[in-house]
């Protein structure tokens, strides 16, 4: 991509990359490729800037890391989940969220990418995804605090399970997170949230990495923001 976008350029472990972007300054920048095109024929205007958006940063992520598709597809499994058809080796996410869009590529494991603009939350949802001190803190923070606060809890609960592969029916609310914290660990799974120079929350996970013979070597959590 462009200079311009070098610093939302994010990697919290070795083999495993994120980019956020806004969607419009994506589809400005940089042409739609034919594949991503069809895919989004027929969708609403705006299902396919989010559509289309996501899966031309991810097109660009894989260039920056030297893994040009060429013009192959960004297919997806039944359960929405993406994945590249002539690059099995390689993990691949997509989020979306008012307007913004994230990507993430991982090499021989499985990755999740969330990204979560702040908005109105109740306190039965603060209760049902936070531990009961953090949640009478958030409810003790200002609006525009709480909304921001609960979004960085949130999409770190969204990409650990997008990670596992399971999404929403992975019961994210149950991955734990403490108010205010950068990285960690959840099962099989790393995650890294970090908060300079990234205008909106957003996360990126992912699960340890395959060797061969379908057994896993561990990948310890990223120290620090990781980056």
């Amino acid at each position: 991509m462009s200079g311009r976008s070098a610093p939302d350029a994010r990697s919290p472990t070795e083999g495993v990359h994120y980019l956020v972007r806004r969607g419009d300054e994506v589809l400005a920048e940089l042409p739609v490729a034919a594949p991503d095109r069809a895919t989004a024929a027929g969708l609403p205007p705006w299902r396919t800037l989010e559509h289309t958006a996501s899966r031309t940063l991810l097109r660009a992520l894989l260039r920056e890391i030297g893994e040009d598709l060429r013009g192959g597809p960004v297919a997806a499994l039944p359960s929405g989940r993406p994945y590249l058809p002539d690059r099995p080796d390689l993990g691949v996410s997509l989020s979306h969220s008012s307007g913004w869009v994230a990507a993430a590529v991982a090499g021989d494991r499985d990755v999740g990418v969330d990204v979560q603009t702040p908005r109105a939350v109740g306190g039965r949802l603060l209760r049902l995804c936070c531990a009961p001190g953090d949640a009478e803190a958030l409810t003790a923070l200002p609006e525009e605090g709480r909304r921001r606060e609960f979004a960085w809890i949130f999409t770190v609960q969204e990409a650990c399970v997008k990670a596992v592969g399971t999404g929403f029916a992975g019961r994210p609310w149950t991955v734990p997170v403490t108010l205010g914290q950068r990285t960690g660990a959840w099962e099989q799974v790393s995650w890294s949230a970090p908060r300079e120079a990234q205008a909106v929350p957003a996360c990126c996970a992912w699960t340890e990495r395959r060797v061969q013979g379908g057994t896993f070597r561990q990948v310890g959590a990223a120290g620090g923001d990781g980056l």
